[in-house]
């Protein structure tokens, strides 16, 4: 059978949306009536918005009301770079205008057209978004003119109730790497605080590591002063780069003169470097540098006194990742400074003591990493496979009753 190819305009009716003036209470205040803007999208299917505006909104402003049923799209946002996120909504709903959605003409299944953007969307993001402006984003005429293959109705059904099924168990296996992957870092987690905790008991010193050699900052030369970046050879680090745990080179420089002319400080290989404050999970990550490097603000310096323990305290830095975050949470501290980081207390055990605990952690993070990179792999095999489905889906070769499926030529079983 012959499947007919649609433009995406043809497929239902397509709505856009508006933002209902900030300033006029009665548009916003004890809304009830759902208004869908990109941060609400990732689910296949929505449950609810996060914001919502009021009738007067609906009838007062640029902003309309959707259908249930519909199938949103965003049309403009910085994740178009990656990725084009669709969901269903089951409920009628206002969007702003960085939405499209579509509410699907009869014969046409909503699941299919959200599956079907999925399956496509390379081609789309490919095809459809504009060039060279500020914010990602799509061009709708180009968009519109797209066409998705569009069987009988019932024959829609059918694929996407296997194409569902068998999905969902991805998504079960996808869970469950992720559940493995969590696993795997918490019982290293795990290992590193004991370590610590069991020098503490033992260790006869205890040293903050204001005592074990010198704790500086860095800075941020005048963004505006061009002498201070343009040709510069001198790496800068800031607290975003600590990620790698060594660092071995730079993605941004400054120049000698930043160096006379400012407060920075050069680093010397080998310093410890921890993260005063950043986005996510930076704050209280730290690293080492294995390149002579300047850093911004955000970054402490250790320069210890006595190379000797430089993998003892990077050890002890990395089991107060959890700790440190915590100090730094709350309260009118939401970061760390150098004092707390100075104060930060680091036992230390006999030289015997010290090796046989680092061996210790060296081994741990060997199986983690094997582990980790076992995963990484069945995580790539999950992705191409869900490619594939899709692929088959839209293409007429994806044949049986759910919950069995097969691929023409073999390509796919289960």
């Amino acid at each position: 059978m012959t499947w007919e190819r649609v433009p995406l305009k043809e497929l239902g009716d397509w709505y856009g949306g508006g933002t209902p003036s900030k300033s006029n209470p009665a548009f916003w205040t004890d809304g009830d009536v759902p208004w869908l803007s990109p941060k609400d999208m990732g689910p296949e299917v929505l449950h609810r918005t996060q914001d919502h505006v009021t009738s007067e909104a609906v009838s007062g402003s640029s902003t309309k009301l959707v259908p249930a049923g519909s199938v949103a799209v965003v049309t403009r946002s910085g994740i178009l770079q990656r990725t084009i996120p669709v969901s269903i909504v089951p409920f009628a709903t206002t969007m702003n205008q960085d939405m499209k959605a579509v509410v699907p003409r009869a014969g046409i299944d909503p699941r299919w057209i959200a599956w079907g953007l999925r399956a496509f969307e390379r081609d789309l993001l490919r095809d459809t978004r504009k060039a060279g402006t500020t914010v990602a984003s799509i061009e709708m005429p180009r968009w519109y003119g797209f066409k998705l293959p569009v069987p009988p109705l019932e024959e829609q059904r059918r694929i996407v109730a296997i194409l569902e099924d068998h999905l969902s168990r991805l998504d079960a296996a996808d869970a469950a790497i992720g559940r493995s992957w969590t696993r795997a870092g918490r019982m290293h987690e795990s290992l590193l605080s004991q370590t610590v905790t069991e020098a503490r008991d033992t260790a006869n010193t205890v040293l903050g590591t204001g005592e074990l050699g010198r704790v500086t900052s860095g800075m941020t030369p005048l963004k505006g002063n061009r002498l201070f970046y343009e040709g510069g050879t001198i790496p800068w680090i800031t607290s975003g780069d600590l990620w790698r745990g060594t660092i071995t080179e730079a993605t941004q420089f400054v120049t000698q003169r930043a160096l006379a002319e400012t407060s920075l400080k050069l680093l010397p290989p080998g310093s410890l470097l921890v993260a005063m404050y950043g986005e996510g999970k930076t704050r209280g990550a730290s690293a080492e540098l294995a390149i002579e490097a300047t850093t911004n603000q955000a970054c402490a310096g250790i320069v210890l006194s006595d190379d000797s323990l430089r993998p003892w305290v990077r050890l002890v830095l990395k089991a107060n990742y959890g700790a440190l975050r915590r100090l730094a949470a709350g309260g009118v501290q939401p970061n760390l400074n150098l004092s707390i980081v100075k104060a930060l207390q680091v036992p230390i055990p006999s030289t015997a003591e010290r090796a046989a605990a680092q061996e210790r952690v060296s081994e741990s993070e060997v199986i983690v990493e094997r582990l980790q990179s076992e995963l990484k792999t069945a995580q790539r095999r999950s992705a191409a496979l869900r490619r594939s489905l899709l692929a088959a889906a839209f293409s007429g070769r994806l044949s049986g009753s759910s919950p069995e499926m097969s691929v023409v030529e073999g390509r796919i079983e289960a």
